[in-house]
């Protein structure tokens, strides 16, 4: 039988998971989002009177919904703004849902409200606990679990309709019953409910934490799946990711004007009141802090740069930290530096306390300090840091905070400057001065030996100008030309160093985005694509144009060959979609090291070199789905199809004594569903629920092939290859039925 997986919650708060693309669902969630005044911010591109423009639209956006509870949501975004930005997503997705649903309208307006106020209950928890980098202790976790009843005592207080209420607080049920606290199951938990669950976790895993990063959108997909029946509705997320892989443009256009139009229409009983703008302690650009070229100039260091207050709060972490410590600076900024928060450790190896942080007796003491500490950076290395704390008084000397600098004081050569010499010996294209093709296709091979060797992600960007034979048919081949050069100069301007950008031919064009998975590269793209569709040209009687985006991560067994394609896929996907939008592809490298032995070797006498199931708990047409990306990308050739089989012919390159020699293989794929019998001690959630099962047979195609060295390792990376598109797991023996 299949080896249980731990139960473990992974909504709303995976503190408690172990593990490390978050990026909308698609590209009009994300300009809500960034009118809210989110993005922008961050990348310091808007001013102070369009933040507080785009402030005034959220507070527009929040009351036609929440009514006098408006007031709260203002005091969770004063609080904790990345959780207010994450119910605001929240929100927004369920509503879309919803709309292609057969839900009534009062069913989605019952689902927008729970969604916009699931987490006001975080207001009641003390900053400690959830600014919090590390593992939740029990009672700080059972404070954090507290939440959706704190929220619902605080709604009970503004007049807030009950149903709204259960749907808040039935969210937190586990569809087979099994979450104590809150022993409904199935049909008992309202349908808003458990589409709320579903959304919440997605959202979650998609998004930038201190504690992981955020999951490519295909992966959080897959843990969906992993959990259906168990913590979610399985008819639910089927729904859910069928919804996701399709434009949702338009529904989200009109959930935007639905709630701006309904201002007027707010319930008596629930009326509007003021609320007034405030300056996110989350903002990484924070009003008078800087000056342009000062931003630039701090996030184009290689060095990392770290402002926080006389509190210790961080408002700014530059790309640099972020490149030095894994984490992302949108989930860091708003919480307290501490030696906690990067398991910092002094000369000895013993863990700092935060008693004795540095940053702190810098600014009580008002005198710099230098030490030189070691930090958990990227991949859970331990690298050795120069830490310079520079406290910064005003006039009057009243303490304002510090400036930290981290500099990488180990010895060893980095990637980035591995990606950086690269990058100097690139041959640039004549029109737009970025790399060439035969250039790109140089260092797109070295690019992915690098990251391999490294054991760290890289990431391929491919974009392409929509209608491009339009613009040149319209206003001549120079106005398109001045199109070409301006795309080129905003996507060099948007890139970290390290990255490489490149025409890939006429009006499309790369960028290879160095140690950056693939929910970082995908949202880098999506400012990328705003940014666009927002700037005029002089020659196109300043009319803007667009681009779409596919992009896709390093996976296992991945070829430059292979990236390139799924990214190319991924591009043809957003045209396909309707243009002007970023597509993702690709689960990205797995979370946790492969097993030692998760793949058997028979005999060579004409047998298979790898014979091993896996499985899934995607339906059958969904891993089907999958498995042609792997056949497009990997340029296989179809030799069989049977009612349940599918035998491709496949060619890697192994090297030999006499260099690169391409070999074929015969990779085997039969499938079957079979059903497993689940029941809880209610007999609540009793059923049946599928898991898709994956018979891999991968052999070399001629028998000479076996005798060589590397062949056995190309076929392990094969089926790693095929293994991330099926986002399988390995499954060695029957299923059986079970006790959930």
């Amino acid at each position: 039988m299949i080896e249980p997986t731990p139960l473990k919650p992974i909504a709303p708060d995976e503190r408690q998971a172990q593990e490390v693309p978050t990026v909308p669902v698609n590209h009009r969630v994300s300009e809500v989002l960034q009118r809210l005044g989110q993005a922008a911010q961050e990348d310091g591109l808007m001013s102070s009177g369009e933040a507080s423009s785009e402030r005034r639209f959220q507070r527009q956006l929040v009351k036609s919904r929440l009514g006098s509870a408006a007031g709260l949501f203002t005091a969770l975004r004063c609080k904790h703004a990345s959780t207010a930005s994450h119910s605001l997503r929240v929100a927004l997705v369920c509503s879309g849902w919803a709309a292609s649903t057969d839900m009534t309208s009062e069913q989605r307006e019952t689902l927008e409200v729970a969604a916009l106020l699931h987490d006001i209950g975080k207001i009641g928890v003390p900053d400690s606990i959830i600014m919090k980098p590390g593992r939740l202790e029990p009672e700080e976790a059972a404070a954090m679990a507290g939440c959706r009843q704190l929220a619902v005592e605080m709604l009970t207080t503004t007049g807030a309709p009950q149903f709204v209420l259960d749907t808040i607080l039935t969210a937190a049920a586990w569809f087979d019953g099994s979450n104590k606290e809150l022993p409904l199951a199935g049909d008992q938990i309202p349908q808003a409910a458990r589409m709320l669950a579903i959304v919440d976790a997605f959202d979650s895993m998609t998004t930038d934490h201190v504690y992981r990063r955020a999951r490519s959108r295909e992966r959080a997909v897959a843990e969906l799946f992993d959990f259906a029946g168990r913590q979610f509705d399985h008819k639910l997320v089927k729904s859910f990711a069928e919804l996701i892989s399709r434009d949702q443009r338009v529904l989200s256009d009109q959930v935007a004007s639905q709630w701006l139009a309904e201002l007027s229409h707010l319930s008596t009983s629930w009326e509007t009141y003021p609320t007034t703008a405030t300056t996110r302690p989350g903002d990484r650009r924070q009003r008078g802090t800087n000056t342009l070229f000062e931003q630039k100039l701090v996030e184009n260091m290689h060095d990392g740069v770290v402002f926080v207050n006389n509190q210790q709060q961080i408002f700014m972490w530059n790309t640099g930290a972020e490149r030095l410590t894994g984490i992302a600076g949108a989930a860091v900024c708003g919480r307290n530096f501490q030696p906690s928060l990067l398991q910092m450790s002094d000369q000895k190896g013993s863990l700092i306390d935060d008693d004795d942080c540095p940053v702190s007796k810098s600014i009580a003491s008002g005198i710099q300090v230098l030490e030189r500490v070691g930090v958990l950076g990227r991949s859970g290395r331990h690298v050795t840091i120069d830490l310079h704390v520079i406290p910064v008084y005003d006039d009057n000397r009243k303490a304002c905070g510090a400036t930290i600098l981290l500099h990488d004081a180990s010895s060893e050569t980095t990637l980035e400057e591995r990606c950086q010499a690269l990058h100097a010996q690139m041959i640039r294209d004549p029109l737009t001065q970025v790399a060439n093709r035969a250039e790109f296709d140089r260092m797109l091979s070295l690019f992915v030996e690098a990251h391999q060797d490294t054991e760290l992600t890289c990431s391929l960007i491919m974009a392409d100008i929509d209608h491009f034979k339009y613009i040149n048919d319209t206003f001549g081949h120079q106005a398109g030309d001045e199109a070409i050069v301006n795309f080129a100069s905003l996507l060099k301007s948007m890139c970290r160093s390290g990255d490489l950008v490149a025409r890939y031919g006429g009006e499309e064009f790369t960028v290879l985005c160095a140690d950056c998975d693939n929910a970082t590269a995908a949202s880098r793209a999506e400012a990328m694509r705003k940014k666009l569709s927002e700037t005029t040209h002089e020659k196109l009687a300043n009319h803007t144009v667009t681009a779409s985006f596919g992009v896709t991560e390093l996976q296992p067994g991945d070829t430059p060959e292979s990236m390139l394609r799924r990214s190319d896929r991924a591009l043809l996907q957003a045209k396909d979609q309707g243009r002007n939008q970023v597509v993702q592809l690709g689960a990205g490298m797995p979370e946790e090291p492969p097993k030692n032995r998760w793949f058997t070797f028979k005999p060579w006498k004409g047998n298979a070199l790898i014979d091993t199931a896996l499985v899934t708990n995607v339906p059958v047409d969904i891993a089907i789905e999958k498995l042609r990306g792997f056949i497009s990308d990997r340029k296989a050739r179809i030799v069989l199809v049977t009612e349940d089989q599918v035998k491709l012919e496949v060619t890697e390159t192994a090297q030999g004594k006499l260099g690169p020699q391409r070999v074929p293989y015969v990779v085997e794929v039969q499938f079957s569903q079979q059903r497993q019998a689940k029941t809880n001690s209610s007999n609540l959630a009793g059923g049946e629920y599928a898991a898709t099962l994956a018979n891999v047979k991968i052999r070399p195609k001629r028998e000479r092939d076996r005798r060589r060295s590397l062949v056995a390792e190309r076929a392990r990376l094969l089926l790693g290859s095929l293994r991330s598109y099926l986002m399988a797991k390995e499954q060695n023996t029957e299923l059986e039925p079970q006790e959930l």
